[in-house]
């Protein structure tokens, strides 16, 4: 019996693992225990978490480089001044400054969270019955939103066009390297809001003159702790 029990704690340890590490950028570092099913986290599936944080590394990638664009293309005299303004005067923080759209800022709110609750509907949906989206008329879109049974990498021709990861190996590279840049570019978008605060410049901006003074153009001189 006492035989049976150790075999049965070997085969258990040997699961936990093989299953340890095995999400792209899992290095185990997890102090608030978020993706432990018995830790604090455990109301929350833990892949749900890992998605989460897939597709909002997504988003970060993309809001960096949208909310630098312009103030980059501008200094480079690529668009007009009128609409080379840092991210913080377009609206996003209207204290800050703001921009005449097409649409008063409510009505652009309200249109944007329509579009993107219908996206975001959708992409729960193909969560939690991966592949369904596959099978709901889409305007004929639809056959290519079968995915691939892994919500996270739908692929196809819609989400990887160029064909990236055609073999196990490099699909996983590419994979640990998105996670990486995701969680730069979170933090990165942070760093974005603190230093419009802070010093009521764009980051470009901010960059520029850390780069010509980085003696009295610094974090600590930002914060006033000089």
């Amino acid at each position: 019996m006492s035989k049976l029990i150790k075999s049965a704690s070997n085969s258990l340890f040997l699961f936990e693992i093989s299953t340890l590490y095995s999400l792209p950028g899992d290095f185990g570092f997890d102090p608030l225990g978020l993706s432990d099913p018995e830790g604090t986290g455990g109301f929350i599936e833990p892949k749900w978490l890992a998605y989460g944080e897939i597709i909002n590394g997504r988003y970060a990638m993309l809001g960096a480089v949208g909310a630098i664009a312009p103030e980059i293309l501008g200094k480079a005299g690529l668009i007009p001044p009128e609409t080379a303004l840092p991210w913080f005067r377009t609206g996003v923080i209207p204290p800050a400054g703001t921009y005449s759209y097409w649409a008063d800022p409510y009505t652009l709110f309200v249109f944007e969270m329509a579009l993107m609750g219908f996206a975001e509907h959708r992409r729960f949906q193909d969560w939690a019955k991966p592949g369904s989206m596959g099978k709901q008329y889409f305007l004929g879109f639809e056959k290519y939103l079968g995915g691939s049974g892994e919500p996270a990498y739908p692929g196809g021709p819609l989400f990887n066009p160029l064909g990236f990861g055609k073999d196990e190996k490099s699909l996983k590279d590419l994979k640990l390297k998105e996670v990486k840049n995701g969680r730069l570019a979170m933090l990165a978008i942070l760093g974005y809001f603190v230093q419009g605060l802070v010093t009521g410049v764009g980051p470009y901006q901010n960059l520029l003159d850390h780069l010509a003074d980085p003696v009295h153009n610094n974090i600590l001189t930002s914060l006033k702790f000089h």
